[in-house]
């Protein structure tokens, strides 16, 4: 094969996406540009902005395709260097107590989830979405899982939905938990665990932790990673639940997709690698770097491909059952919390 024939197909899939991909990125340098400069999360500025764009999503626009490898390879890009952040040693740090703590909140959110969509009326989709989200690590967790799950008519609505409602109430609780943590008197170590367990969002985590104190603010940062260390199992036992039940997307062909994600994969490689002490400080900045602003660009990606008139229609049981799966695991973490100071 001559080096004409790679490059040719090569030249024709960038010029195809360049369009696309150029629109999600102007919406991710304008959503940080306001977060910089006005305070407002930038995920969340991300997901807006790409609603008021939706129209160029629609059949035969130049744009659409680079908008929908956004959404979907892009997306598992950035979730797969999140592994660069992860070191197992956190685990030791805070010793395992914690970490029981936070997988046992995890595991309770998620049937808390399950129990409330069906109380509710509600799918089980939205339940595995808005659950995991909420335990594990806000709008992140709902793009990863979201590239797992089996698509139907209102998964687009469901997912920016809960990217939505995981970033603003993360943006709540940054204000109001750490509040509620001084009026119950929490020590710092209390406290950090509280804050690090229960806020949906790493930036909220940060931002609520060190406005208390610099040892809570190291302390909720550090349960917050145990956190997010979390997303590749939780998603590969869901791809794995999924496949057992017969209920995974199947790809174009009628393939089955491949046992284990393969950005799933990457996230553990690159925190076993980060774990060993083999990742160098400036390697693992820039992915973390990179991964931040591939899931800005994805998050515009689904906005874009999401029409506003259908999350208007979002039932106010969904509303519900997010808030509540908040409500839960916040009592739940408080009182482990509480028990392990």
């Amino acid at each position: 094969m001559s080096p004409t024939d790679t490059i040719r197909p090569a030249a024709s899939m960038a010029s195809t996406l360049w369009p696309g991909l150029l629109v999600c990125g102007l919406i991710a340098l304008a959503a940080q540009f306001l977060s910089d400069h006005y305070g407002a999360p930038a995920m969340l500025m991300a997901l807006l902005l790409g609603l008021a764009l939706h129209f160029l999503v629609e059949d035969g626009t130049r744009s659409r395709p680079g908008i929908e490898f956004s959404a979907k390879v892009i997306l598992r890009v950035g979730v797969a260097l999140l592994g660069a952040r992860i070191s197992f040693a956190v685990f030791a740090d805070l010793g395992w107590g914690v970490l029981a703590l936070v997988v046992a909140a995890l595991l309770a959110t998620v049937g808390f989830g399950f129990l409330g969509a069906r109380v509710l009326g509600r799918g089980w989709r939205l339940a595995v979405l808005t659950s995991g989200s909420v335990a594990i690590c806000g709008a992140s967790a709902a793009m990863a899982i979201a590239a797992v799950l089996p698509r139907n008519e209102f998964s687009e609505r469901n997912l920016s939905f809960t990217v939505f409602g995981v970033t603003l109430l993360s943006t709540l609780a940054m204000v109001i938990y750490p509040i509620l943590a001084t009026l119950l008197g929490l020590d710092e170590r209390s406290m950090g665990i509280f804050l690090g367990g229960t806020i949906h969002d790493v930036a909220q985590v940060v931002g609520a932790g060190f406005s208390v104190s610099e040892p809570v603010g190291e302390t909720s940062t550090t349960v917050k990673l145990i956190r997010v260390s979390l997303l590749a199992p939780f998603v590969l036992c869901l791809t794995l639940a999924l496949r057992r039940q017969g209920l995974e997307e199947t790809k174009s062909g009628g393939k089955a997709p491949p046992l284990v994600p393969g950005f799933v994969l990457v996230f553990l490689a690159l925190a076993l690698v980060n774990s060993l002490g083999l990742l160098p400080g400036p390697v693992q900045e820039a992915a973390w770097a990179v991964s931040r602003w591939a899931m800005l660009a994805a998050i515009a990606a689904v906005g874009v491909r999401t029409e506003l008139k259908r999350i208007v229609e979002i039932p106010p049981q969904a509303i519900a059952l997010i808030i509540g799966e908040t409500l839960f695991i916040a009592a739940f973490v408080l009182t482990g919390a509480t028990l392990l100071g």
